[in-house]
């Protein structure tokens, strides 16, 4: 059987209802791993759903555990040939909280509904719909041609949501078993909903709180106001010394000595589009004389996540004695990780801030990963996908949001090719997740020319 017949396949699946039905199942098993509750949902997604799947395509499955994971991982191997390409897969099942009360009248975090020329349902940007595709593409391709022509490792896990808590620790443990020649995954957004997107990292996240303890209990500003300090003052006046009153970063530490050559270069013909329900772009937040993709592609970002200081509800004629601040860092490859807080802690201390407590989350901090937009297997990949399209497709050197992208880099030493299927507006982790259908349609048809090109021959030389 030919690749246009291949995909031909593809197109049937979708448009026969079957890929449909097959997300609509998985999209109404409610896998929140922020709800303690879930723990059972969560070990049965990985059970019910996803080793039936890969054992009806010849994977051998293994459910592997790490002390530091709260939930489970599913394991699953094709072994065809050791001599040929080794690709390895991820995705994760478990999805953010259904939020069920928020969404639009009519509508179910955990039923596949479909309005106004969308897809809704809790997972079907993050990441269920992304691993489906995969999942469906590389059946495709074996029940055309009889074999993939490759062999895959896949992992899922199931506590992304919560910071993939024991997902380094399993990968080193298992990196033997894991070992690969490149991954070939999917999450995150495209670039614009009708652009195919290939992205090669993360950018790095690290979340902590700023805090300042003035005293005990709050007093009434007439009788104090002008002889204490109030700390929601002082907070706000320390954080303005963080960023300028236009987004730009002041903390030298806290941003790269510049922006590569490489990376301007993929970046030039990126335009950010969140289509008709994002936000307008400010052109003048943010680091100057940058464009907007090379600012949220190429530059690091502080923002400031929630404040509180008094009691914003219901206030009263008194000077807090308190104020706090969730902040967040997002930072590129060229910013030492190690340096984040010290660097914070020594610019607070020389700004006259000594008081500002910093206090690092229960979240886990991502670290920024980026591979070289021209390396071989990248090139390759792109030719196919555009092969398949008649597109253009986006390569950016790294997603905007944050991955546990360094585990399969620095820990499994993998070449990393992610090949998104949302887009920005999709009101991921929000009320009202979806997806337009013609993007999955697309996708699905992306990944079987993919992994069809990947079993024909003609890759770049393996080196392991």
């Amino acid at each position: 059987m030919s690749r246009a017949q291949a995909l031909a396949n593809a197109e049937q699946c979708f448009d026969s209802g079957a890929f449909r039905a097959l997300l609509a199942r998985r999209l109404a098993i409610p896998t929140e791993s922020q709800n303690p509750e879930r723990a059972d949902v969560l070990a049965s997604y990985l059970e019910a759903e996803m080793r039936p799947a890969f054992e009806a395509m010849g994977f051998a499955c293994a459910t592997l555990t790490h002390p530091q994971a709260r939930a489970p991982f599913l394991y699953a191997e094709r072994i065809e040939d050791p001599a040929l390409p080794t690709v390895f897969g991820y995705g994760h099942g478990d999805v953010i909280r259904g939020l069920d009360r928020e969404w639009h009248d009519g509508l179910s975090p955990w039923e596949l509904a479909e309005r106004d020329g969308r897809w809704y349902g809790r997972g079907i940007a993050d990441n269920k719909g992304q691993h489906s595709i995969n999942m469906e593409a590389l059946r495709l391709v074996l029940q055309a041609r009889g074999k993939l022509g490759f062999n895959v490792k896949y992992l899922i896990e199931m506590g992304e949501e919560t910071g993939s808590m024991g997902l380094r620790e399993l990968c080193a443990q298992h990196k033997e078993r894991f070992a690969a020649d490149l991954l070939i995954a999917s999450d995150g957004p495209r670039l614009s909903a009708a652009r195919p997107t290939v992205f090669l990292g993360a950018r790095g996240s690290l979340n902590f709180d700023l805090s300042i303890e003035a005293r005990q209990g709050a007093h009434h500003s007439g009788n104090w106001g002008g002889l204490i300090s109030n700390p929601g003052i002082q907070l706000a006046h320390a954080i303005s010394t963080l960023v300028s009153p236009c987004g730009q970063i002041r903390v030298p530490e806290w941003v790269p000595a510049g922006l590569p050559d490489a990376v301007r270069r993929a970046l030039a013909d990126c335009q950010v589009d969140g289509g008709a329900d994002g936000p307008q772009i400010e052109p003048d937040w943010g680091e100057p004389g940058l464009s907007p993709a090379e600012r949220v592609f190429g530059w690091c970002s502080f923002e400031v996540l929630a404040y509180k200081t008094g009691n914003p509800d219901t206030p009263v004629n008194a000077i807090p004695a308190r104020a706090w601040a969730r902040c967040q860092l997002r930072f590129v490859v060229g910013v030492d990780p190690a340096q984040l807080l010290p660097a914070l802690r020594r610019h607070l201390d020389r700004q006259g801030f000594p008081m500002v407590k910093i206090q690092t989350t229960r979240e886990t901090m991502f670290h920024a990963t980026r591979i070289d937009p021209d390396d071989p297997w990248v090139r390759w990949a792109v030719a196919s996908l555009e092969a398949t399209s008649g597109k253009k497709v986006a390569i950016l050197p790294n997603l905007g949001g944050s991955l546990p992208n360094d585990i399969f880099t620095d820990v499994l030493g993998l070449r990393t090719i992610w090949v998104p299927h949302s887009y920005p507006g999709c009101s991921q982790h929000a009320p009202n997740e979806h997806l337009p259908p013609e993007l999955l349609r697309e996708a699905l048809g992306l990944m079987t020319g993919l992994y069809w090109d990947l079993g024909a021959g003609g890759t770049p030389p393996l080196q392991r």
